[in-house]
């Protein structure tokens, strides 16, 4: 019965091990298709949830695969805490060892986070205007010029998403001493593109945090051919 049970302890010790060794194999394969594919600068840190791996590997889809890319910069506009979730991935375990360079990897779905930073949003603001976060909103404080005259300005920012990026526009303007100025909202209002994003991703939805903004976007039936 203790060699019955000694052998058993080995034996799953090992499945353990083969498990975690196949997991880290697809992990870096799936790594090296999205560093082709998108053009990331460096492969990203990616995690296949679920154990035991194998199951998953034998049946050639994955149901969540983690993909971390550190911070990015597409289109001149910087992105931090990238993250996303990749859904469904069918990448055959026996097809990737042995003929990995023509197998045709996809995910169902992904979803993913990024921060737009303060300092982001600093560069690509009006001349002359700061940007602050304000509780869960944005606001912004500068100088307008009217009648040759500079007038101290402020408002809160709303912020949506419009075609391919942001649009950060102000609720309301504040003028000091009540002076009127015809479209200060336009002369306050400006964009912050999103194009090209990882994995297709397409923006949904923006919310302010302590760091900036942070978007969060989704896309499916995404490829990873690398």
């Amino acid at each position: 019965m203790r060699k019955l049970a000694a052998f058993l302890i080995v034996l799953l010790v090992l499945v353990g091990v083969l498990d975690r060794v196949a997991a880290a194999g697809v992990e870096r394969e799936i790594a090296t298709r999205a560093t082709a594919e998108y053009d990331l600068a460096s492969p990203p840190e990616v995690d296949i949830k679920g154990i035991p791996f194998l199951t998953q590997a034998i049946s050639g889809r994955y149901d969540e695969v983690r993909v971390a890319t550190g911070a990015l910069e597409i289109s001149g506009i910087r992105l931090a805490g990238v993250d996303f979730t990749l859904y469904g991935v069918t990448a055959p375990l026996r097809d990737l060892v042995l003929d990995g360079g023509n197998v045709k990897v996809r995910a169902d779905r992904v979803a993913g986070t990024a921060i737009v930073s303060l300092d982001t949003l600093n560069r690509r603001a009006p001349q002359g205007f700061k940007v602050a976060v304000d509780g869960d909103a944005l606001k912004v404080d500068g100088e307008l010029t009217v009648l040759g005259r500079k007038v101290a300005a402020e408002a809160r920012m709303r912020i949506g998403v419009e075609g391919d990026g942001l649009r950060i526009a102000p609720e309301k303007v504040t003028l000091a001493g009540g002076i009127p100025v015809p479209n200060a909202e336009k002369a306050i209002s400006y964009r912050i593109p999103l194009r090209n994003l990882p994995f297709n991703l397409k923006v949904t939805g923006v919310n302010v945090v302590p760091e900036g903004l942070r978007i969060s976007g989704e896309a499916t039936d995404v490829p990873l051919q690398g």
